[in-house]
């Protein structure tokens, strides 16, 4: 799986081998992502499914982990990724986290969409999903941004989807 370019950022499917280097040896996971980890990466999010990713068997192309890698540094400035391939019924879920000190610049909007736009072209994938908290401006603004709608609410998140052609 090759990496995917989106503006300023380039996206890069994180291999079992980074996720388990992660855990133990932050070096060893640095040369494996080819780019320079700050300290604060990853978030909860990401940093909690570090030994599912590690020891799963690689998703389907594309429908796990990515790092967001800010091109002009080469550094990570936050993940985002799929919570698996489209089920039968054609859908998958989207998740994004960017660092605290790298927010506010676009870097989330860009990923998004670049996952979008790329998960949409996939055979079998009808829809894309997205849940925030409902208090999460930032993240309401970017989902509003690539063309999501709101679609209700889950478990007290708002419940987000964006189908082939953007939602007006």
């Amino acid at each position: 799986m090759t990496a995917i370019h989106a503006e300023q950022l380039e996206l890069r499917p994180l291999p079992a081998a980074a996720a388990a280097a992660l855990i133990t040896d932050r070096n060893g996971a640095a040369a494996i992502i080819g780019a320079a980890l700050p300290q604060d990466w990853p978030l909860d999010d990401l940093g909690d499914i570090l030994p599912i990713l590690a020891s799963a068997d690689a998703e389907p192309a594309g429908f796990g982990a990515w790092v967001i890698v800010e091109r002009d540094t080469n550094t990570v400035v936050g993940d985002a990724g799929f919570l698996g391939p489209p089920g039968e019924d054609g859908i998958v879920e989207v998740g994004y986290s960017v660092l605290p000190d790298h927010r506010r610049r676009g870097y989330a909007t860009a990923a998004v969409r670049a996952l979008l736009d790329w998960a949409l072209a996939q055979p079998g994938v009808g829809m894309v999903v997205a849940r925030c908290d409902p208090d999460n401006v930032g993240s309401i603004r970017v989902l509003e941004a690539v063309g999501f709608r709101r679609t209700g609410e889950v478990d007290g998140q708002l419940a987000w989807a964006r189908g082939r052609s953007p939602a007006r």
